[in-house]
């Protein structure tokens, strides 16, 4: 994974197109304001092309911080082949650098997702009702502790 290159953020909106069609896909501006924002961006590349991306905004100074996973987005051509699992696992060690606990929402239908995430840790903890406009899916929330943080504690 590499840092996200201004230059890969019109293929980051396309994505979007395709990926989120139904639920108010991000533009290339928005992807410029998380990175004006200082949030931390990667990118998944073949051969120069941009294949997937992941956003994390850190919140907070010790021992109170908090993470949240902004988005994670992988080609459809190139789902199912780990890129969504390396982009995840980079974010985490971002989170896990500044021991922050990591909050996250994804799709109750999204069962993929939701296993992935479980996978690395995540537990659903609250449900957002109507959360993704204008499709008016609902989303779990998830959080997964800081890596080695006590279980049943807060990590930040």
């Amino acid at each position: 994974m590499l840092k996200l290159r201004r230059s890969d953020l019109r293929r980051c909106a396309e994505l979007e197109q395709v990926l989120f069609a139904g639920d108010d896909p991000w533009s290339r501006a928005a992807f410029s304001a998380e990175l004006d924002q200082g949030h931390h961006y990667v990118g998944a590349y073949l051969d120069e092309r941009l294949i997937g991306y992941a956003g994390l905004a850190v919140n907070g100074r010790p021992p109170h911080v908090e993470a949240e996973v902004h988005t994670i987005g992988v080609d459809p051509e190139h789902q199912g082949e780990g890129v969504g699992k390396a982009l995840l696992r980079a974010l985490l060690r971002r989170a896990d650098e500044h021991r922050a606990t990591t909050f996250l929402e994804v799709r109750t239908d999204n069962e993929a997702a939701i296993g992935m995430y479980r996978a690395h840790g995540f537990e659903i903890v609250g449900l957002r009702p109507r959360y993704y406009q204008p499709s008016g899916a609902d989303a779990h929330t998830m959080r997964r502790e800081a890596a080695g943080a006590p279980q049943g504690t807060e990590a930040s």
